[in-house]
């Protein structure tokens, strides 16, 4: 007998806090920009926003709207919503205060595949969110595929928000926005680094590797070519040749409960012979390559030499200073 083929059904997520702009956004690409190009769509709204969906222009596109509560987001009732539409595409606006970790570990309807993550952010409350929330904000944020601030004044530290995200996602797509939907990219008024990145070299001190790590992730072409020369201790992912490895650091990427070891893939001729966990000293060039990580192309180092020294004063490093 034949085996079935599944049809992929893509699957659009789009989160954030209450008033984050996750409403306005769909309301934009469903009905003015038509994304959906006249396809089934079943359009899943996990919240009572302050902008209001006009259902009926909605069914008129072949959209389809669906109220749903945290306690009914359940395998079965998904399975009733993809037996009742047969949809070609299905969009998720998410409650940015539900558990996040439901709706990526819930069993879906067959054939049903994420394809990308849209995490929007109210730039005039990001710092409040941060403050009383962080790891809630951070998990909205690790995940996304793009992440838009809108509501962006001369105010909005961009350089700071942007570092702040590549300390948990160095692949998402930044994006900021004016008050009136403009896109403004500038960093203007970014916050000086610690460190040189003028010249050929670049020498890093104990305490900067995190904020290198994260201006490196999102700005590699500033540092290729250039000799880079820094403190870190060794890791060897399992999935590594014997001639790579990680020299990084362990970072507190949002709270004390959240520390991450980070890095950038290192070619070394006999990286096999250093020990995890040991403290040394590299040298080398960095270059460009892809990263599965990224997604895309990022930065890797090729060590020309790989020392033994003492730990570093503080065993954690941050993205901030």
């Amino acid at each position: 007998m034949k085996k079935e083929e599944i049809k992929e059904i893509p699957v659009y997520l789009f989160m954030g806090f209450l008033g984050s702009g996750k409403t306005t956004f769909a309301k934009d690409t469903l009905l003015k920009q038509d994304f959906t190009e006249g396809q089934k769509t079943l359009f899943l709204i996990c919240e009572d926003g302050e902008e209001e969906y006009d259902f009926d222009a909605l069914r008129k596109k072949n959209i389809f709207p669906e109220l749903i509560t945290e306690e009914t987001l359940t395998t079965d009732y998904l399975l009733e919503l993809s037996r009742k539409y047969e949809p070609e595409n299905v969009m998720i606006e998410y409650n940015g205060m539900w558990e996040l970790d439901k709706i990526f570990q819930i069993r879906v309807p067959k054939g049903w595949t994420v394809v990308q993550v849209i995490s929007f952010v109210d730039a005039t409350t990001f710092d409040m969110y941060v403050n009383n929330m962080k790891k809630v904000m951070m998990d909205q944020l690790r995940n996304a595929d793009m992440i838009i601030f809108n509501r962006c004044d001369e105010t909005t530290k961009k350089a700071e928000y942007r570092r702040s995200i590549r300390a948990v996602n160095r692949r998402a797509q930044i994006i900021f926005e004016g008050a009136n939907g403009e896109v403004d990219n500038g960093m203007d008024g970014e916050v000086e680094l610690p460190f040189d990145t003028s010249g050929p070299r670049v020498e890093l001190g104990e305490e900067d590797f995190g904020l290198f790590y994260a201006d490196a992730a999102d700005n590699p072409d500033k540092y290729v070519g250039k000799t880079i020369h820094f403190k870190a201790q060794v890791h060897h992912p399992s999935n590594y040749s014997d001639r790579t490895f990680v020299p990084g650091r362990f970072a507190m990427t949002c709270c004390a409960a959240d520390i991450a070891f980070v890095g950038f893939k290192t070619y070394y001729d006999s990286a096999k012979k250093l020990k995890d966990r040991e403290w040394v000293m590299v040298e080398g060039q960095v270059k460009k390559e892809f990263y599965p990580e990224f997604q895309g192309e990022g930065p890797v180092i090729y060590a020309t030499s790989v020392a033994k020294t003492s730990p570093a004063a503080d065993d954690l490093v941050y993205f901030t200073y």
